[in-house]
Order: structure tokens, then sequence, then C-alpha cells
């Protein structure tokens, strides 16, 4: 049984705000959505796998040492719409004065990724507002080292393609594992993607139908495989894709491939 640590995918709603008066704004609700619960679902959904699934801010207040036992307990790492600052930033840095007057520095996530992936460590980078590039370059992948362990090269702009119409799919490579029995020319309208680049030495599986912009990517980083999906697999551009009949069938295989062959298993102690 593989283990998937997942992060990104859930959201915090504080509203509506009701102005009752010029000088009296209520927040009147407060509501936790967990876009992840069918990734998770579709991954587990075959019974030989077990997701774990963390909020952005969980992941961003990690302590020292504990990202690195993420890292030696599981097998992939997945994330979605996580931006480049929730690896490079810690919430210490904000309030300083509790810490005294040494030097205050934590272990380098990003690197500590790259590392686990290089070493067997397997990962999906799954796109959406903050993936890639993202919205006004806010996810910022391709400007850390984590461009090391993708499969595309990001823009160096915004990236979002965006329509109410959706987009579908061209499958390149039918005899892939992870596109057996799946047609992605029969996927429901995808809202919107980020536009990346292929990158050599990786394989664009599939590409957004009527362009060459990679929907789907592989490549091998050291002992690690690593997979870009470009597009959300919750909503709200996947919100018509997490009823496909094919989906959980699409991202169970994606595990399947990633981990298939692994000389890295991890152990819990």
């Amino acid at each position: 049984m593989a283990k998937v640590y997942y992060v990104g995918d859930w959201a915090v709603m504080l509203g509506p705000v009701f102005a009752e008066t010029p000088f009296n704004y209520s927040h009147k609700g407060t509501e936790i959505f967990n876009y992840g619960k069918w990734l998770k679902a579709a991954i587990e959904s075959t019974g030989e796998h077990e997701v774990t699934s963390v909020p952005t801010w969980d992941f961003y207040r990690l302590g020292p040492g504990e990202l690195e036992q993420v890292l030696d307990e599981y097998d992939v790492l997945v994330f979605s719409d996580v931006e480049a600052k929730n690896f490079q930033l810690a919430p210490q840095f904000f309030d300083r004065s509790k810490f005294g007057k040494q030097p205050l520095t934590f272990p380098d996530r990003v690197r500590l990724t790259v590392e686990a992936v290089q070493a067997g460590t397997h990962a999906m980078f799954l796109g959406g507002w903050l993936s890639f590039n993202g919205e006004m370059g806010k996810g910022g992948w391709g400007r850390t080292g984590l461009k090391e362990i993708l499969p595309v090269t990001c823009l160096d702009v915004e990236d979002l393609r965006e329509s109410t119409e959706g987009f579908t799919g061209s499958t390149l490579t039918e005899n892939h594992p992870i596109l057996a029995d799946v047609d992605l020319a029969n996927i429901p309208p995808i809202l919107g993607y980020n536009i990346v680049k292929p990158r050599e030495d990786c394989e664009v599986l599939a590409t957004w139908k009527g362009t060459d912009d990679p929907l789907m990517a592989v490549g091998q980083f050291g002992h690690g495989k690593v997979l870009a999906y470009t597009s959300d697999p919750a909503p709200h551009w996947g919100c018509n894709f997490v009823y496909w009949e094919d989906y959980q069938r699409f991202w169970a295989q994606a595990i399947d491939w990633l981990v298939a062959d692994s000389h890295a298993a991890h152990t819990t102690s």
C-alpha cells in the first residue's frame, strides 16, 4: 500500500459580510471546504493506497523536522494550489520577538522536497491559480528549485488559460499505464488550466485539444517519478471533472504508475 501526502485544495469562507449601517460590517458565517475529497476518494478507491489530505496552512506551519518525517514516511507527495511561499517562508519569521536574538533559520523545504524525490519519493504537481507560475506569478514553482523536479517548464508570466465553455484533452501516448482504458477525449469540460512548456527528456502524455499545451507530462528525476497535470483535480476548474466516470480510474492508475517497481519504499517506525 502506498502512502500519499496530499497538500492543498482546502479553503475557508468567511461571510457573507452584511453592511447593516455605514459603520457596521458583520461577517455572518464560517465554512470550511475540502475540495480535495474527490481526489482522496479516487486514489483510495481501489483499497491499495492511503491518502492523508492536508490544508496548505497546516503544511506551512510544519515545524523543524516535521517535513523530514513526512518525507521519510510517505511514498507519494501531491501538491495542488500550493504557492511557492509555503515552501520558502515560516510563520515564526513574522513573530520574531518570541525567539530571542540568535539567528533564526529553518531547513529549506524546497531543497528537502527535491532531494526526497531524487532519492525515490514520487510526486504529483497539479494545477490551479496558485500552481506552476499561476495567477500573476503567485504560484512561483519555476522560480524555485522545484523546477528541478518538474516534468514541464513553467512560464515566466501569468499562465492561466480559462473559459466558461471549457477545454478537453487529446491523448498522445495511448499505451501508457496511466491512460489504460481512459479516453481523455471524453473528459468533461475543464474550465481552465496552466500553460506550461514541454521539458526535454520528459514525456508529454496528453495535450489540451487544439493546442500544443501539455495536459499531462511525466518524468524521472533520480529515483523518483513525477507527474504534472496542468489543471485542477478539484473545483472550480475541475467542477465537472470530479463527476467524470473515469475520474477514479485515472487517478488510481496515476498513483499505481508512480509507485510501480519502486525501490524506495518507506517504512513507518
